[in-house]
């Protein structure tokens, strides 16, 4: 799960990062996806320091 939550996270990260590179953005969809993806790989970290 924690690596689902990690690859999801890596993925958002992504895509914000190319649409500020092409500059096509949604409005804030883009700042969305950036807080949402940061949220999940803290997630994803704080999960795998428990284990």
């Amino acid at each position: 799960m924690a690596n689902l939550l990690l690859i999801i996270g890596l993925v958002l990260v992504v895509l914000w990062l190319l649409g500020l590179v092409t500059s096509t953005t949604l409005g804030g969809f883009v700042y969305v996806a950036l807080v949402i993806g940061v949220i999940l790989v803290i997630i994803s970290l704080v999960q795998r320091r428990r284990r």
